[in-house]
């Protein structure tokens, strides 16, 4: 039997030993590996005349570089491997030149994987299409932006676009039992308690590269069996010690989700940016989904801030945004910024309260029937029942307003909105007060 020690101590990392050899093995992406989807037509041994050249676009860890290898193998075409970091219009040609002699001499189709395309210049992109239209090789590239902004439109649309997804926790689960018993791996000769495997998931987020990394790491900080014949037990403590980081109490399904995120709202409404900001930490490096973070920054700002500051609302959704363009870990810089202007800015929760109490008055049946005036008198009839007849259109008033009655008979006096005092709402406060006034000169 091997030893243990000898698992941990060879050249090549355990992420590249674990690759899938077949689209089999593959997990996760079950969006594109469905019987008939293109990709697994590009790996059918079958259909080699096949040339359709993909980009496949998602987040590191999610077996872009896997997929590539995997179709290869399965189709039995030859492999080569650019990256873009490294390789120039001169390279590219080359392989070019290669592919097309590999073709016409020996009938064998070359699959071209091109990691990083989004760092390519035009030029370089430039030198792809002859290859790729006249189907020297099979282009399958792979990027981590978004392909509309990164890669030249020609060879947009003679390619397959391809999004690839995070990997799930389910995901992330297989691959991590695997390496730890697949002769390829770690071979049975270490075991993960509970904990140990749920925190390798859970740091992962989502990246398979860095729950193997890390799984190897922590392999290797685990004492020697007490028995011989025995394994080596992985704990959390060692995960914790591998990636050099706390490991939180975090169920991203649990009690500790929902607390830490109530904890982080009422952090912001109550205007503590340390607790706010130290809650958002919390979130963040337990792995929580920074979109969820995000939507919830959103309702913060229009249901505590409002219009007391009406510029958390754009200032929460560009975060949102942010976060959604450029990811992790960058996208913790967007979350803090606007976790720390909403904490710190004016609150006002009347806009939350009025559509509350509104809808409260609907479904209790306070509705009423539209006044006529304000009824559309558009439609052939409308006038000769008396719709819009008595309308006042306010832009003929010098101050924009007109004296003139817009909720039904039932609800004529109820207030919904009533800005507080904080803020930019001060202003709106005095300015709706002066509104109220013209459009019922009684009250």
């Amino acid at each position: 039997m091997t030893t243990p020690s000898a698992l941990f101590t060879g050249q090549t990392p355990l992420a590249v030993r674990m690759r899938p050899v077949s689209l089999d093995e593959v997990a996760g992406q079950s969006h594109l590996l469905r019987r008939g989807s293109p990709l697994v037509a590009l790996a059918d041994a079958d259909a080699r005349t096949t040339a359709t050249s993909v980009i496949l676009w998602g987040p590191p860890g999610t077996g872009k570089t896997t997929l590539a290898q995997a179709i290869a193998r399965s189709s039995g075409r030859r492999f080569v491997e650019l990256s873009a970091i490294t390789a120039g219009v001169r390279d590219v040609r080359e392989v070019m030149q290669e592919a097309l002699t590999q073709r016409d001499l020996y009938g064998q189709s070359t699959i071209l994987f091109l990691d990083e395309i989004h760092r390519f210049t035009k030029a370089q992109q430039d030198a792809l299409l002859p290859g790729v239209e006249n189907g020297w090789v099979l282009l399958i590239a792979a990027t981590t932006e978004n392909p509309s902004f990164s890669v030249i439109a020609p060879l947009l649309s003679r390619s397959l676009l391809l999004t690839l997804r995070p990997l799930t926790d389910d995901d992330l689960g297989v691959l991590v039992d695997r390496a730890v018993t697949d002769p390829r791996g770690l071979a049975g000769a270490v075991s993960l308690t509970p904990e140990a495997r749920e925190a390798l998931i859970r740091l992962a987020s989502g990246d398979a590269r860095r729950a193997l990394t890390a799984l190897e790491a922590a392999a290797s900080l685990a004492p020697e069996p007490d028995e011989a014949g025995g394994t080596r037990a992985i704990d959390s403590e060692h995960v914790a010690q591998a990636v050099d980081r706390a490991l939180l109490r975090y169920d991203r399904q649990g009690d500790e989700h929902y607390d830490v995120i109530s904890a982080f709202i009422k952090s912001i409404r109550g205007s503590d940016p340390d607790a706010a900001i130290h809650y958002l930490a919390r979130m963040i490096e337990a792995g929580e989904d920074p979109r969820f973070i995000a939507r919830r920054l959103i309702i913060s700002a229009a249901e505590d801030i409002g219009l007391a500051d009406p510029q958390a609302l754009s200032i929460a959704v560009a975060a949102a945004d942010a976060v959604q363009l450029i990811g992790m870990p960058e996208g913790r810089i967007p979350l803090a910024e606007a976790t720390t202007y909403l904490a710190t800015t004016a609150k006002s929760n009347a806009a939350y309260v009025a559509i509350d109490a509104a809808i409260a008055d609907v479904r209790a049946g306070g509705i009423g029937r539209v006044p006529p005036h304000l009824r559309d008198a558009h439609y052939p009839g409308a006038k000769r029942l008396g719709h819009g007849k008595g309308y006042r259109y306010p832009h003929d008033s010098e101050i924009g307003v007109v004296a003139q009655q817009y909720l039904p008979d039932e609800l004529r006096e109820r207030r919904y909105y009533q800005p507080t005092q904080r803020g930019a709402e001060r202003d709106i406060s005095a300015r709706l007060e002066r509104i109220r006034r013209i459009l019922d000169p009684g009250s």
